[in-house]
């Protein structure tokens, strides 16, 4: 039988070791206070946040960046990997606030941009992008700068962002770009009808996205869906105002990625210029897009509910007088119900040399003014099923 005293001494330095680790765990919480941030909205925060990023980088244990209540200014910040660890958490609390002066971040890009990082979370926390000069300026048509991404994530994978609200984004709000892996939900995304280009969540050359339980109220789309988008699931999202959930623009470069297995779930539109829309524009592409479900569709006094539009030709230039090479097959509609804006509620505008196939539509209830709307087809085939109104012209 061991020696009490061994016994005793054995107890106590697992005791301390126990003790250590739990000092080195809340060494790895990275509260940009401690480290140096005011808390007031004016002082530049910027070279602290990079700061607290460069620790927790570089650490072998999951590392947490803690932002407090508070309102906290910082410029255009790239955070960037690869990292030392795969489970870095943003734990915001408080309120990212861009300069006001929308030239000093206006033609960076991004304002906070998370590059070739892996095992990113951001939970909670406010992103105030201040856009609305910016927005003013490109209104007054003078020469102004493009607009910041508030959020980016560029090549990376496996990011959660949970409980996150975005706020007046000089551009979009959110991109997913070139990345695997994210789930998204609970987000909040606020911006005036009238701002121009501010896209909710905006998906590219992206694959294994879920948007999950979020509200986005802007000026452009809800949800954009560009080249090179595989495997993206959205659910219980409310959307308006703005133009709704777009797959496109497709087919802007002759060479290009398709889109393909996208799932649109349980969603409401509410006084949207667009429900579910695919676009392309009117020129030759390689591009694609094919297997997508638009399930449980809510619109209330959207312009256009179900809409397809292979003409897309911006103030007819690059296009007129071509055809879209985009090939669009297997899009199923169902159970989309609610109220039109406008007398056409369905809208089928497809490619002369690629035109639609199998589309379906399965219990869609459309109305306008109370009463039947109509629905326009325009090289696209398909079948319907169960109740359609406005009844199917495929």
């Amino acid at each position: 039988m061991a020696n009490p005293k061994t016994l005793l001494l054995l107890l106590l330095l697992s005791q301390l070791v126990l003790m250590m680790g739990g000092a080195n765990a809340a060494d790895l919480t990275y509260s940009v206070t401690s480290l140096g941030a005011i808390a007031d909205g004016k002082t530049d925060s910027t070279k602290v946040f990079l700061s607290a990023w460069s620790k927790a980088c570089a650490s072998v244990q999951p590392a947490v960046i803690y932002v407090p209540a508070g309102r906290f200014l910082v410029q255009n910040a790239a955070f960037s990997g690869p990292c030392k660890n795969n489970a870095i958490t943003f734990r915001i609390d408080g309120t990212l606030v861009a300069p006001s002066d929308y030239r000093v971040i206006g033609n960076a890009g991004n304002w906070i941009l998370f590059e070739h990082v892996n095992g990113v979370t951001i939970s909670g926390g406010l992103l105030d992008g201040q856009g609305t000069g910016l927005w003013a300026c490109k209104a007054s048509t003078k020469s102004c700068p493009r607009g910041a991404t508030t959020l980016g994530f560029s090549s990376s994978n496996n990011i959660v962002v949970n409980g996150l609200a975005s706020l007046n984004s000089q551009m979009f709000h959110i991109v997913i770009n070139g990345c695997q892996n994210v789930k998204m939900q609970g987000v909040k995304v606020s911006a005036s009808g009238n701002s121009p280009n501010t896209d909710g969540i905006h998906v590219q050359m992206s694959s294994e996205v879920t948007i999950l339980n979020s509200k986005i109220a802007t000026g452009d789309d809800c949800v954009s869906i560009g080249p090179g988008t595989t495997n993206l699931w959205i659910e219980n999202v409310a959307c308006g105002p703005g133009h709704g959930i777009s797959i496109g623009s497709l087919g802007k470069d002759s060479q290009e990625d398709g889109v393909q297995n996208v799932t649109v779930k349980t969603v409401t539109f509410t006084g949207t210029q667009n429900g579910v829309r695919i676009k392309s524009w009117g020129r030759p592409s390689t591009g694609f897009a094919r297997n997508i479900l638009f399930q449980h569709i809510v619109n209330v006094n959207v312009q256009n509910p179900i809409v397809i539009d292979q003409n897309y030709c911006p103030g007819n230039k690059g296009c007129p007088g071509q055809v879209s090479g985009v090939k669009i097959s297997d899009v199923i509609y169902q159970d989309i119900h609610g109220t039109s804006a406008t007398q056409v509620a369905v809208k089928f505008d497809c490619s002369s040399k690629y035109p639609c196939s199998g589309i379906k539509l399965e219990d869609v209830k459309l109305t306008y003014k109370n009463q039947a709307a109509e629905a326009s087809c325009k090289y696209a085939g398909g079948t319907a099923a169960g109740t359609v109104q406005p009844t199917s012209c495929l």
